[in-house]
């Protein structure tokens, strides 16, 4: 019986792939047997050691996604420098606090962009390459503030929920087409994006004291579902936005 979870000759697109959960998912996807293009401002070198040891490819794309100048030339080179496009994985992002009130038009507009009009671009051009072939996985990374409205995270939260309703829109045009479009929402993932709630104590006791799972999550937690997801296992899954969060939700 044919392995579903297989992702021998596939081609994955994984931005912000350098440290934290873009890491562990281009990681887990080369150990299902994918070749993995890394995108973003920071090399992923070690990613793409991590990358060589399991025995795939990688490519190390320089792009800065804070704006979509970028965007047509990382999914050329992508096919250029691997052969195709079968997985893309939005997972670049950044985060902003501030109270509410005092929240400024440039922090706004700096997390928009990145976290949602980026990714709208790069599934667009992502999905005009797998239209094209008949065939296609996208992965969104969306957040518990998809669901939720957190609190100082104006932005984040505002490009969260675009997330989840954008992954829906998607499949809602694509799932015909062959391109499954979903959604990943971690959890309380221990990354830099999330030091500042790990050194607040009272913050850190509050959130551990919700989680079910008693920890925070590891990036390598998002693994698994990213390959699920990535591979035929999921192909009557469509517009789906998969909680991976040790039971938060279910609080």
């Amino acid at each position: 019986m044919d392995n579903p979870f297989d992702l021998s000759g596939k081609v994955a697109l994984v931005t912000g792939a350098n440290t934290g959960i873009g890491q562990a998912i281009a990681v887990a996807l080369a150990a299902a047997g994918a070749d993995v293009a890394c995108a973003g401002r920071t090399p992923a070198a070690d990613t793409a050691a991590q990358i060589a040891a399991l025995g795939r490819s990688s490519a190390l794309i320089a792009a800065d996604l804070s704006s979509i100048e970028p965007v047509d030339r990382v999914v050329q080179e992508t096919h250029d420098k691997l052969g195709g496009l079968d997985i893309l994985v939005n997972n670049a992002g950044i985060i902003r606090r501030a109270d509410s009130v005092d929240f400024t038009e440039a922090d706004w507009d700096a997390v928009v962009d990145t976290n949602l009009k980026s990714v709208f671009f790069l599934c667009q051009a992502a999905g005009r390459h797998m239209i094209a072939q008949g065939a296609g996985k996208i992965i969104n990374i969306a957040s518990m503030l998809t669901f939720q409205g957190g609190i100082r995270v104006p932005s984040y939260t505002a490009s969260k929920s675009g997330i989840g309703g954008l992954t829906k829109l998607l499949a809602n045009e694509w799932s015909a087409k062959g391109v499954n479009v979903n959604a990943i929402a971690p959890g309380y993932i221990a990354t830099n994006n999330t030091a500042a709630l790990q050194a607040d104590e009272s913050r850190n006791r509050q959130i551990m004291e919700r989680i079910p799972a008693g920890r925070w999550g590891k990036p390598s937690d998002l693994g698994g579902a990213a390959v699920f997801l990535a591979s035929g296992a999921s192909d009557y899954v469509d517009g789906h936005i998969m909680a991976v969060d040790g039971g938060w939700l279910a609080r």
